[in-house]
């Protein structure tokens, strides 16, 4: 089963999961996400299926745009309402002007320190498994944009945000910056995933919607975005059996793509993706890509 699936990811599950999860009902053992979501964190979740998983890095630099709610009061070791507590609860009084007031610093670009508790490597390990061990973690901060930051509401100690955010950000390190910068502590207390990249909520599919195909690879592959749509940054081209031929067997080929597009995808007839090929010359093309005839 070759397509892009885009899940509502529910809470309490790690990104992993939802793959192992997605094996058992398709069948289909080449899973990838686009994008972890932690376990506490619930929202879209893309996941790419046989051989689109070698879409996967075409979609590694996709925006994401999160809502949630930052907990003031206390830091956690984990920066988020899963982790222990760094200290007793301050109980702060704050307004909702303060917070705003404090938010606007962490527009555009900065300079971010991951959490402890992540997924970044170090000498191969991932930061998280050292954190647990109780061994030393040495991170170096990354360079992130955050295009939109805005405090909703507040509800006493908690506050409700949306934000949207480069790739390879951490929301919990906002979360935790923003309650060191109040003097009082925060962690983030909810998060859900609102789009990543193009895809959204709107195309979002349960775990239980999906489960009830289970072993319908008909009825599954109806609910994989459309290939046309995938990538709208790279234009369509349908290609003729000649040109599909020497493609497929990774030769360059003549297609009549005339954009200037420096990468286009490659279509036999309306649905079927056969690739990604790279502009060399004019409208020669070279093959980088092949999902299908292979």
């Amino acid at each position: 089963m070759n397509g892009l699936l885009v899940i509502d990811k529910p809470g309490g599950m790690t990104s992993h999961d939802v793959v192992g999860k997605l094996r058992r009902i398709t069948g289909e053992k080449s899973i990838g996400h686009l994008g972890t979501l932690d376990p506490m964190a619930t929202g879209v979740l893309p996941l790419v299926l046989g051989k689109f998983t070698r879409l996967a890095q075409y979609f590694s630099s996709a925006e994401k745009s999160y809502s949630g709610t930052i907990r003031f009061g206390f830091a956690t070791d984990t920066y988020d309402g899963e982790g222990e507590a760094v200290g007793l609860d301050s109980n702060p009084v704050l307004t909702l002007e303060q917070v705003r007031v404090a938010a606007v610093r962490f527009h555009g670009e900065t300079d971010q320190m991951p959490p402890a508790y992540s997924a970044k490597k170090i000498a191969g390990k991932p930061a998280y498994k050292l954190a647990r061990e109780g061994k030393p973690v040495e991170l170096m901060p990354a360079r992130v944009c955050i295009s939109s930051f805005e405090i909703v509401s507040l509800d006493g100690a908690e506050a409700a945000f949306k934000m949207s955010i480069s790739a390879g950000g951490y929301v919990r390190s906002v979360a935790h910056e923003l309650g060191q910068d109040l003097g009082c502590g925060a962690h983030l207390s909810s998060l859900r995933r609102t789009q990543a990249g193009v895809f959204t909520l709107a195309e979002a599919h349960t775990l239980e919607e999906l489960n009830s195909l289970a072993g319908n690879v008909e009825a599954l592959e109806t609910l994989c975005i459309h290939p046309r749509s995938l990538l709208p940054e790279m234009p369509s081209v349908t290609a003729d059996a000649s040109a599909l031929g020497r493609l497929r067997n990774g030769a360059q080929a003549n297609l009549p793509e005339f954009s200037g597009a420096a990468l286009v995808k490659v279509f036999a007839g309306q649905t079927e993706l056969v690739g990604i090929a790279k502009r060399v010359a004019g409208t020669l093309f070279q093959p980088v890509a092949v999902f299908s005839g292979q």
